[in-house]
């Protein structure tokens, strides 16, 4: 399997509650230890990212976290003004469409303008150069909508190319569609947990992001799984302590789930399934997603961790 490594933009999506940005941390910090300059971008969200590497939000501006790892939280309105500057060229001409009262309230009502412009902008980075005409950024992490939206919203360019009329929108349209269906840049991690509903969401959003939005799948995560920890032996020796003995079973239980969903997305999907295991601990924090972090070093690297 080639290593996640092997590309530059990272699309980590998958159902909401399913740890999708506790994933996109882990793999954003693994590749910042791998020497690589890493932009980890949140989509107009609370800035989880941030705080569960120990920092304090960061806002819309991209900031230092540590060594090699960024971050920045991609909002609308700073968003607008940045996309529209680099589709428009002027400041003069921005403030005098933009910033106008009357015509940001008709903007809002333009389908996907929202999407277009967050989108733009994190594509925007994966274009950055440097002085020497490599790229800036040797990883970008987008810790992607969920499901659902992730398709809305991956989908713009390709909307866009569909209903405007050749100019600066289209040509940014087919630029931004162009890195996204690009595998040689461009890979999703889909997060899923071992429960019947994620594992099926997951597969529809695979089908979707091939077939609308011709985004490759590379790998899934399957999180919070279950390893198998008592064999038969050991619940029939449990029979004369029946807490113990059900304590067991539902953790049997359970492993059995995780075995099932892995089978079902690695059947589907086609591509590597890997496990992350569930992490108990009060609070989800930088230690916690540095265990995270060891179980993804494959899927990273393509070599199994120390």
């Amino acid at each position: 399997m080639a290593a996640l490594l092997d590309k530059r933009l990272w699309i980590v999506t998958g159902k909401g509650g399913v740890g999708k940005s506790t994933i996109a941390a882990a793999l954003a910090l693994r590749s910042a230890r791998a020497g690589r300059r890493t932009l980890v971008c949140e989509v107009n969200t609370q800035e989880r990212i941030s705080r569960m590497l120990g920092h304090e939000p960061v806002g819309p501006e991209v900031t230092a976290l540590e060594d090699n790892l960024w971050a920045v939280d991609v909002r609308p309105q700073e968003a607008m003004r940045e996309y529209a500057l680099m589709v428009l060229r002027f400041e003069t001409l921005y403030k005098t469409v933009f910033e106008n009262k009357v015509v940001r309230y008709f903007l809002r009502f333009i389908p996907s303008l929202q999407e277009l412009v967050l989108l733009g902008k994190i594509l925007f980075h994966a274009q950055e150069k440097r002085p020497d005409g490599q790229p800036l950024w040797d990883t970008i992490v987008m810790d992607a909508p969920a499901t659902g939206h992730a398709i809305t919203f991956l989908s713009v360019p390709q909307v866009l190319l569909q209903t405007v009329p050749p100019g600066p929108m289209a040509r940014e349209a087919l630029k931004m569609k162009d890195v996204l269906e690009d595998p040689a840049v461009t890979a999703a991690v889909l997060v899923s947990l071992p429960e019947e509903l994620p594992v099926n969401e997951t597969l529809e959003l695979h089908t979707a992001l091939r077939t609308r939005v011709r985004v490759r799948t590379h790998a899934a995560v399957l999180n919070a799984t279950f390893p198998e920890r008592f064999s038969e032996d050991d619940l029939e020796a449990l029979v004369d302590q029946p807490g113990l003995l059900q304590v067991a079973h539902a953790h049997h239980a359970r492993a059995a789930q995780t075995v099932l969903a892995q089978v079902k997305l690695e059947r589907n999907l086609n591509v590597p399934v890997h496990r992350v295991p569930r992490i108990f601990t009060p609070n989800f924090d930088r230690s916690a997603i540095e265990q995270v972090m060891h179980h993804l070093e494959f899927l990273v690297t393509g070599k199994e961790g120390a």
